[in-house]
């Protein structure tokens, strides 16, 4: 399911960027679609066209980013420090005890 957004997304963005460029240039940018589209539409009307195309393209976008973030984020459970920490604090260790001295070796007859 999470590759089959992401293709989605990957479309989307492809998408988004070419109705982008072809939008009219207002400052002489990189607007690739200057006139009206062989007498299909008036400029206006072009213009309203894409600017419509690109809110969609992009709150689509968003959308998939959100989906895809999500869905990323719930592989991973919180794991908390306190949650690993034994039931019950283990008993304390037996202190040692000294041992018995050692018995003297009988000497040794030479």
């Amino acid at each position: 399911m999470e590759s089959v957004i992401l293709v989605i997304h990957l479309l989307i963005a492809l998408a988004l960027v070419g109705v982008i460029l072809i939008q009219r240039s207002e400052g002489g940018g990189l607007g690739i679609g200057g006139g009206n589209m062989g007498g299909m539409m008036t400029t206006r009307g072009t213009a309203n066209l894409l600017t419509r195309t690109t809110g969609i393209l992009a709150g689509c976008f968003m959308a998939t980013s959100l989906i895809l973030a999500i869905m990323a984020g719930a592989h991973t459970q919180p794991a908390s420090i306190i949650d690993t920490m034994p039931a019950q604090p283990a008993a304390p260790a037996a202190p040692a005890q000294p041992a018995a001295p050692a018995q003297p070796a009988p000497p040794v007859a030479q």
